[in-house]
């Protein structure tokens, strides 16, 4: 998640050339997310080894393939144009006051073959798709997404120089990847469901902005967006253990629709923090795509600091809640179409 007003501190690496439990949805589908394999999950994507996964880096790089696995391992068809990576072209070009190298997306693999290789980024979305079983419905699609990149390695905080970033946005990445896994153990859902893993949310939206301008699914036929981000801790506004709350919530029917089928999501508690702007979702929303943001973010002094490791973590928390939001894919991809309320359009 990026801040609000406040500019991020990067560090490009020298390197870059409670317990198991079943919950049943309204289809009859086990989801399961023990919160070990929660805690399993959450320990590789933010392990040290992954060097705090800097869009373009090294351990960025780590992080796309161990997602690419866990999505082969949920059986989704292969959506990038390289299995399950869709390249991005980015550089790192200067930025900022005072001009800084930062990962910077490029208009094209062309316009990146100008640039002087020692200064090109490897980057990839991580994408796979799982086909509607509807012969009407699976020609609309929800889009399922989290940011896998965090900010690397910066100024070390009491020895301590990895910005792990297990919360942000490493909790929202294993979500994705166990939603994937949980709803391809039940029933196809009517519509088709797109996973996607972003790069470059903390610079400026780079693998979301690739993305919107080369969609593996029709932008015209996403009908809505459920990004995920923040869920590793619980929130006490939201309600606590296993409640989660969902960014500009009163702006579309996705809300309701949720509360209507006792999805523990509710709406954000804290209006002037401006959330729903602060995340990829609002990329698709001005598309006029319904795309809010699930999460529990408590306002943690972690944020963006190397403290924001996995033993902050409550997993069983965290089981709980991708719980409850495999429900709520599974009843966008089944349900009526989810709509903006009036007004509540970008």
């Amino acid at each position: 998640m990026r801040r609000a007003s406040r500019p991020l501190i990067f560090l490009v690496l020298a390197t870059t050339a409670a317990c198991s439990r079943a919950v049943k949805v309204s289809t009859g589908v086990a989801v399961l997310a023990p919160a070990a394999r929660v805690r399993e999950l959450l320990g590789a994507l933010a392990d040290d080894s992954m060097e705090g996964r800097m869009t373009g880096a090294r351990g960025s790089a780590k992080a796309a393939k161990y997602i690419a696995e866990r999505m082969a391992d949920a059986g989704l068809v292969p959506a990038g144009d390289s299995g399950f990576f869709q390249r991005v072209p980015m550089a790192l070009m200067p930025r900022g006051n005072p001009p800084g190298p930062v990962p910077t997306l490029m208009a094209s693999f062309a316009a990146l073959d100008t640039i002087p290789i020692q200064r090109r980024l490897t980057g990839v979305n991580v994408a796979g798709i799982m086909r509607g079983s509807d012969p009407t419905l699976a020609n609309e699609a929800i889009l399922v997404d989290a940011h896998y990149d965090h900010v690397g390695i910066g100024a070390a905080v009491n020895g301590d120089s990895v910005y792990n970033g297990a919360d942000d946005d490493a909790s929202g990445t294993v979500a994705v990847m166990e939603i994937a896994r949980a709803l391809s153990r039940g029933a196809r859902p009517r519509r088709t469901i797109i996973f996607l893993a972003t790069t470059g949310e903390e610079v400026g939206l780079l693998g979301t902005r690739w993305y919107i301008d080369h969609p593996v699914f029709p932008l015209a036929q996403t009908v809505a967006n459920l990004e995920i981000e923040m869920i590793g801790r619980p929130d006490s506004l939201a309600g606590g253990f296993g409640r989660g709350w969902l960014t500009g919530y009163e702006r579309s029917t996705m809300g309701d629709a949720l509360a209507g089928a006792g999805i523990p999501i509710g709406p954000d508690k804290r209006p002037d923090e401006q959330f729903f702007m602060r995340s990829d979702n609002t990329a698709f929303a001005r598309l006029g795509i319904v795309a809010h943001t699930l999460s529990s973010y408590n306002m943690h002094t972690d944020y963006h600091t190397p403290s924001d490791d996995v033993s902050k973590v409550d997993p069983a928390h965290m089981a709980s809640l991708i719980d409850a939001a495999a429900k709520a894919v599974r009843l966008l991809a089944d349900g009526p179409r989810v709509e903006w309320k009036p007004g509540g359009k970008p």
